[in-house]
């Protein structure tokens, strides 16, 4: 039986860790759960599957959580980020899922690294941010950190009984997003109902949106980077509109290994969960058949800008990443909210990282400080756009 805290339950793959979770219950107990605002999916999870601890982001949202549940319900409800650090570090937890979404998600990683506890991978932006600082508390504390993107999983899954030194250079597979055929000229007047309309996979709006610019393939690379130890120049990026190749791996012979699925999130969760072993997860195979062409190209840089941004931070190092992060974050979100338009995620993006100037060995208090000046930063340069 293992124990799993869950943060980010309610989102995309935390509904899925669950769902995987009830289906096995014999292999998984829930001891934490947590949420930003969504409480009634989460009031509805604690009810299914009894946690010990419920965390949300903050007293007002607690206060409407606890009126939801049933007043025999016995859970500890905390809120704010020493809430999600509680949740990361909660006694008798032996891994920790982290799905939370963005920036918020590396506090309390560390902290679960700190305590020893295994990780489940799915917030990129934990190591797109404090790379070195994580995997370095990760190799210190004797802890399994796995991931859960399908296209690192599919790499971890490739690499399993080969040889490390012998790797060449991974290739990460990209889907192309819903505007993989859009002409350029098109870009200018996109708007966020078009760029949540993903062909392939079920996420949520944020991801959807990096999706849409390759933004999420460029935090892919860097993520990449520190989870299998490669220089960026050993990563490539392969085109593959049906989502079949998860990723692959070349080797020094020129042999490549490829991991193949349907394109659902519950395998590389499940193997993350259950590793070294396979949950009999029954999913279907690919209709290779059917399809009759997988399909592959180069990415278009020229279109999307985003992917050349994230491998330029990628390079460069330091607090770069962070802020790449940081005005993404802030610039998707501006798109969500009509703010910006789809051409000017990378703008605004671009621009924020210009005005830094990096910290080439930053520590943990740096991380976090570029990360609030690129906030800042970005939000200045949206508002001074829409004054224009």
């Amino acid at each position: 039986m293992k124990s799993l805290s869950v943060l980010g339950a309610t989102g995309s793959i935390g509904r899925n860790t669950l769902r995987i979770a009830a289906r096995f219950p014999d292999r998984f107990k829930i001891i934490a759960l947590t949420a930003k605002n969504n409480v009634e999916r989460l009031a509805e999870q604690i009810e299914t599957f009894a946690p010990r601890v419920a965390v949300v982001y903050d007293e007002n949202a607690a206060r409407r959580l606890k009126t939801l549940l049933a007043p025999r319900t016995k859970i500890e409800i905390l809120h704010g980020p020493d809430g999600y650090r509680a949740a990361a570090v909660q006694e008798g937890v032996d891994m920790v899922v982290g799905a939370m979404v963005g920036a918020s998600g590396l506090a309390p990683t560390l902290a679960a690294i700190e305590a020893g506890k295994d990780i489940a991978l799915a917030n990129k932006e934990t190591l797109v941010m404090a790379g070195a600082i994580v995997m370095a508390a990760v190799a210190r504390k004797g802890v399994r950190l796995l991931p859960v993107d399908s296209e690192h999983s599919a790499i971890f899954q490739c690499l399993q009984g080969q040889q490390v030194q012998e790797l060449d250079r991974i290739l990460l597979t990209a889907s192309g997003g819903p505007f993989l055929n859009t002409p350029a000229e098109q870009f200018a007047a996109l708007g966020p109902d078009q760029a949540l309309r993903h062909p392939n996979w079920q996420m949520g709006a944020k991801i959807s949106i990096d999706s849409a610019t390759l933004m999420n393939k460029g935090l892919e690379v860097i993520e990449a980077k520190w989870l299998f130890d490669l220089t960026p120049d050993q990563i490539d990026i392969v085109v593959h509109p049906q989502s079949i190749v998860h990723s692959m791996v070349a080797f020094c012979d020129g042999s490549i290994i490829a991991q193949l699925g349907i394109p659902d999130m519950q395998g590389a969760i499940a193997y993350a969960l259950s590793y070294p072993q396979r949950l009999p997860l029954q999913q279907p195979l690919p209709d290779l058949a059917g399809l009759g062409a997988l399909t592959f190209a180069h990415p278009d840089v020229q279109r999307f800008h985003c992917l050349t941004l994230a491998f330029q931070a990628c390079r460069e190092g330091g607090s770069m990443p962070a802020v790449l992060n940081a005005a993404n974050e802030v610039a998707v979100e501006a798109f969500l909210s009509r703010q910006l338009t789809f051409l000017g995620i990378a703008e605004v993006v671009q621009g924020t990282m210009a005005a830094h100037h990096s910290n080439a060995a930053p520590d943990l208090d740096v991380i976090l400080a570029a990360d609030a000046w690129a906030r800042q930063t970005a939000t200045d340069m949206i508002a001074s756009r829409k004054a224009e």
